[in-house]
């Protein structure tokens, strides 16, 4: 008997900020598995801001289900590695239920812990952290380190991991909530709002020591403010510019302080979690241990239905989350 299923499409592209009424929620019907398939029923969806660029720039197809890294159950299997009750990770989210030859679906052992950890700390938010402050940014003990966008997903743990090895970190948010949590629960020496006041002065009232590594998530004026306080041989490993995506085919913030990068030698290399896959081991070494030692810590922010997913995925660029960013599905 055939499945009734929900999945998000994308029906227009959004030019700036994108707009609920430019996705919609379409039901649809899934076959029963055939020989070599199996059913999978989703149950956590990740969103992220690298998808953001994927919806102006032809990627996300208009009219087809959008695909978003995903936990689901196998419910029903003729497939001779899959049975029924599986628990497995997939990137065929955006979706209540999905038809699976095996492709791209891997089984998830979350070994005693909550499952969504391998959305966030344990998977590709985490790995992006962990490769990019001590791969590309070669972090090295005792630094001083300033993360923008330090309340997020992958900023978050990066400014933990700076933590963790001695460091003297600065972060930045949006919100004097989301400062307090950067201060309080993850132990950052300082947490700038940088709605209040002028980032630039604040963030050098802050790093009266300099910076050794900028782990940049948003460009434009974090990385204008950056660039003064950088020290000589400074690093800045580029993960994302959040500030720019919902500028697509349009000029963003001007940096005016790039001549710094010449006179502190600095280095800036952008990366992308796959840069890491030899090293995937070694991630979850560490980052097992530090989550059993309670050293890693970390916040989940959980929008319930498929109703919500559009607004998860718009809340990112305005705030919204604190931590990583799921939708629950029913």
């Amino acid at each position: 008997m055939a499945t009734i299923s929900r999945e998000v499409h994308l029906i227009e592209y959004p030019e700036g900020l994108p707009d609920a009424s430019q996705f919609q929620i379409v039901e649809t019907t899934v076959d029963d598995p055939a020989t070599g398939e199996f059913l999978i029923q989703n149950q956590y969806m990740s969103v992220d801001p690298a998808m953001r660029p994927r919806l102006s720039n032809g990627q996300q197809r208009l009219h087809q289900a959008m695909g978003a890294g995903t936990i689901g159950v196998v419910t029903a299997s003729r497939h001779s590695a899959f049975a029924e009750g599986d628990v497995v990770q997939h990137g065929l989210g955006f979706r209540e239920h999905v038809l699976s030859d095996g492709r791209g679906v891997n089984h998830l052992d979350a070994a005693g812990l909550s499952p969504t950890l391998y959305m966030h700390v344990l998977g590709p938010t985490g790995f992006t952290a962990w490769g990019g402050m001590l791969i590309t940014g070669e972090l090295k003990d005792g630094e001083n380190v300033f993360v923008s966008a330090a309340a997020g997903a992958v900023g978050s743990v990066a400014a933990q991991i700076a933590r963790i090895k001695g460091c003297y970190v600065i972060g930045s948010a949006g919100s004097a909530e989301k400062c307090e949590w950067l201060e309080n629960e993850l132990g950052l020496d300082v947490a700038i709002n940088y709605k209040e006041g002028v980032l630039r002065k604040n963030l050098k009232a802050a790093a009266t020591e300099g910076l050794d590594v900028y782990f940049e998530n948003v460009g434009g004026e974090h990385l204008d403010a950056a660039l003064p306080r950088m020290n000589v041989g400074g690093r800045i490993p580029v993960c994302g510019m959040i500030s720019a995506y919902n500028n697509f085919g349009a000029r963003s913030t001007g940096v005016t302080t790039l001549s710094n990068m010449v006179y502190q030698r600095i280095t800036m290399r952008g990366f992308v979690v796959t840069d890491f896959e030899e090293q995937r081991e070694n991630f979850l070494d560490d980052m097992r241990g530090w989550v059993a030692e309670g050293q890693m810590k970390y916040r989940e922010t959980v929008f319930e239905g498929i109703e919500l997913a559009a607004h998860a995925l718009i809340g990112l660029f305005t705030g919204e989350n604190i931590g990583k960013a799921l939708v629950k599905l029913n």
